[in-house]
């Protein structure tokens, strides 16, 4: 391959660690520049920041990548769509020739990403210093070459882009119905009734009579906002021990720790070997539509509320009980609004699992490329 080398990371990428501010200096107020602490804040492609510091030590610029370095989220990867404050908890890359540049070093990062991984640091959760970012391994290309790639791994992330932000304006324009209908125009005379009392919770778990000996498993860091972002092929001998829970189409999952994260959805269509984690509360909807359960439980509103039972809870970490979840009340409207949100809301939900098949199809063939890319197997035009 005419004028790929060798080389290191650091050769063509610039590497910004955070650093925390001190915490006087953070609100919650706006005032400041945003923010990021972790992964928390990150969303599909860019993060949601929550917090504001007058005081950055530590500073991204627009279309830097976003990368995790501590803990087990360590490898998750956003975009800056704007000047961001960085905690320790996240560093910045940067292609130091440019924005045009940068799919080609997100595409470097995803394809080394496990041996990265593999050479972290820590007992318990996974650390990636600025030395180990710095020191990657890597195939170097000519300048050209490199933005051609670019170019290539951009247009497919444009295109899975696209879909994504389809999806969430059917699920938004779903979300306003909702609201309109059933929280604006609700009646006096409608009856309060609990999600308990039209739901199932937790209604399948592996047992003995289990038929398959792999699994495909759903974790909750990997549901988020109705997106599953992985599965883990998985026998069951090496599946955890959280890997116990059995989902059919249309059920609702909510993770019952820190729901403020907003790891749920709705299976649709699930592969027969499906497992999901015991840190959801699964919901099968015997009497009711599952999508207004869904938006009922997933609004802004609830999941303050969520996060606030939660906050009271015993445990490690904040986290519900499924009757939690399943005392909720509800006013319940009439039989046929309920069937005319339904049709509708089965109608976007359709459009946006064909978006999901084509996003995935997208993705595969990315993931199949990328290595091809990375190693000159395959030629792009300068």
């Amino acid at each position: 391959m005419s004028g790929w080398r060798e080389g290191t990371l650091s050769e063509v990428a610039e590497i910004i660690m955070g650093q925390s501010p001190i915490g006087k200096t953070c609100n919650s107020s706006g005032v400041g520049i945003p923010l990021l602490n972790g992964p928390t804040e990150f969303g599909i492609k860019f993060p949601s920041p929550v917090q504001f510091t007058t005081d950055p030590k530590r500073i991204c610029e627009l279309n830097d990548i976003l990368f995790c370095v501590r803990g087990s989220t360590t490898g998750r990867m956003n975009w800056a769509d704007q000047k961001y404050a960085l905690g320790r908890g996240l560093a910045a890359i940067r292609h130091k020739a440019g924005n045009e540049y940068q799919y080609y070093v997100r595409g470097i990062i995803d394809h080394n990403l496990p041996l990265l991984l593999t050479s972290a640091t820590g007992s318990t959760f996974p650390n990636v210093s600025r030395d180990q970012i710095e020191a990657l391994e890597i195939q170097i290309p000519p300048r050209p070459v490199q933005k051609a790639i670019a170019a290539v791994l951009s247009s497919l992330d444009d295109k899975i882009d696209l879909l994504h932000r389809q999806n969430q304006t059917l699920e938004s324009m779903a979300a306003t119905l909702f609201r309109q209908w059933f929280v604006e125009e609700a009646q006096e005379n409608w009856e309060e009734v609990a999600v308990g009392d039209y739901v199932e919770l937790n209604r399948a778990s592996i047992d003995k009579s289990y038929p398959h000996k792999t699994i495909e498993y759903l974790d909750t860091g990997s549901l988020i906002e109705g997106k599953i972002e992985n599965l883990q092929l998985l026998t069951l001998d090496e599946a955890p021990s959280r890997a116990k829970r059995l989902v059919q189409h249309n059920d609702v999952l909510i993770s019952t720790v820190r729901p403020d994260q907003k790891h749920y959805g709705i299976i649709k269509n699930p592969i027969e070997n499906l497992v999901v984690s015991t840190g959801f509360c699964v919901f099968t909807c015997t009497k009711i539509d599952p999508h207004f359960i869904y938006l009922l439980l997933t609004s802004d509103e609830m999941t303050d509320y969520l996060h606030t039972i939660a906050e009271g809870s015993t445990s490690t970490y904040p986290s519900l009980k499924p009757s939690d979840i399943g005392a909720i009340v509800f006013q319940l409207p009439p039989d046929d609004r309920l069937r005319e949100f339904a049709i509708i809301a089965h109608n976007s939900w359709e459009k946006i699992e064909k978006n999901h098949i084509q996003i995935r199809t997208l993705e595969k063939l990315r993931d199949t490329l990328l290595p091809k890319l990375m190693s000159g197997e395959v030629r792009v035009e300068v």
